[in-house]
């Protein structure tokens, strides 16, 4: 019983302070990204770049950061006399620092920091996969729950029962009221995490689906807007970024990156 009890304490300082932290005041980073190359232009308070190569254009602005991107608002125009294709994949980027020399990746300096832009169709897959294991985490979760229930009720009724004193009795009752509350708070917490993680993915579906650039043709004199998404790199101060249709032609951006801090407290 005393065991019992040391652990439901246990139990109990932890909730207490996942509760205290949840009001502590936290610093929130955002990006912020800037044309830096090209026709720049401002357009509703916005700043614009264009730039052109071998009849393919592209103007672009940044639009927002997006959970583990930001995301480019692209538009791509086909002045040439022949069909494009338009992959957002074919949008490249090379992390560059203050002085515009490039970065190294982190776990191999012998190469450039440098990446795709996300595939929104292979992204898309991916909701479906997460959907799934949030699921199945849930019914773990259900599972486990029961279990310390079911532990906590055999707990209780044992001790009850060889409790000789008065003060013993009160203690189990404490010790028990707490692990009850305690196993009612987890199950409430599953049952949010689960709730909100859903929610996200619906929004990211929404996303690859309804909001970012789609690979296509265009046709001569035709054009596509939608939405490019990269993957945030804290440690760069410039994304050189290049647009290319193979044997065609490369499209060069630069965008130069920020960092606002904002202290935001938190909500129980």
């Amino acid at each position: 019983m005393k065991r019992f009890t040391f652990s439901v304490y246990i139990l109990g300082t932890a909730f207490l302070a996942c509760s205290l932290s949840s009001c502590a005041p936290t610093l929130t980073t955002s990006y912020q990204l800037a044309p830096a190359s090209g026709d720049i232009t401002t357009i509703d308070g916005r700043p614009v770049t264009k730039a052109e190569a071998n009849g393919v254009g592209v103007v672009a602005s940044f639009e927002r950061e997006d959970l583990e991107f930001v995301a480019l608002d692209i538009e791509v125009k086909n002045h040439t006399d022949h069909p494009i294709t338009v992959d957002p994949a074919d949008f490249h980027f090379t992390a560059l620092n203050a002085n515009q020399d490039t970065l190294s990746e982190p776990n191999n300096p012998a190469l450039s920091l440098a990446g795709s832009a996300a595939d929104p169709n292979y992204e898309a897959g991916r909701v479906n996969q997460k959907r799934r294991q949030e699921e199945k985490r849930l019914k773990r979760a259900k599972v486990f729950n029961t279990v310390l229930m079911v532990a906590a009720i055999a707990s209780d009724v044992s001790s009850s029962a060889n409790s000789r004193t008065y003060r013993e009795y009160t203690t189990n009752r404490a010790a028990h009221y707490l692990a009850y509350q305690g196993i009612a708070v987890k199950r409430a917490v599953d049952y949010s995490t689960f709730a909100n993680r859903m929610q996200r993915y619906d929004y990211e579906d929404y996303r690859w689906r309804e909001l970012a650039l789609k690979a296509n043709t265009l046709a001569p004199n035709e054009s596509v807007r939608g939405f490019v998404y990269l993957p945030k790199v804290p440690n760069a101060r410039f994304l050189a970024i290049s647009y290319t249709i193979p044997e065609q032609a490369t499209v060069p951006l630069l965008f130069k990156q920020d960092f606002v801090q904002q202290t935001a407290k938190r909500r129980r």
